[in-house]
């Protein structure tokens, strides 16, 4: 079994990346736009449709409140595939880990190459861009003095 992993490093909050992570029938809206184009809720599973019209029914196996972690299982077109995403905050911002074990193994780098599209997607999507702020501009806003504003 070939198991794949990408780490992502955000500069978003945890809370909000686990909250677009952990909504399963939003992730072409919340998670990786542009690379999933649209997914339908079907019970506990979700049709999602790639941006080169590729389909694929994925299972919600579970989420872990606790541990930011949400899993899955793609149930058509491979003997096995499994996937999970866990949110570790770093402060104010955060590392998406996403692991993925398929079969069969010569399946590895297509999944990979996707996989690879798929965090360059949540980059774009999940990132905020941060601009420095005097403390006078925070304070005025009901913050602490001193920081950032996401924008």
């Amino acid at each position: 079994m070939a198991s794949l992993r990408q780490d992502i490093d955000l500069d978003a909050h945890p809370d909000d990346v686990w909250a677009a992570l952990r909504d399963f029938g939003a992730l072409h809206e919340r998670l990786v736009r542009g690379f999933v184009v649209d997914a339908e809720l079907d019970g506990s599973d979700r049709v999602i449709t790639f941006f080169n019209g590729m389909t694929a029914r994925e299972r919600l196996v579970g989420v872990d409140e606790e541990h930011r972690r949400l899993a899955y299982a793609i149930l058509d077109g491979f003997d096995h595939y499994n996937g999970s995403a866990e949110v570790h905050p770093d402060g104010e911002r955060c590392r998406l880990v996403w692991v993925v074990d398929v079969l069969p193994d010569d399946r590895a780098p297509q999944v990979g190459e996707l996989m690879e599209r798929g965090a360059e997607a949540m980059r774009r999507t999940l990132q905020r861009r941060m601009t420095p702020v005097t403390a006078s501009q925070h304070a005025d806003r009901g913050g602490p003095v001193g920081g950032h504003v996401a924008r």
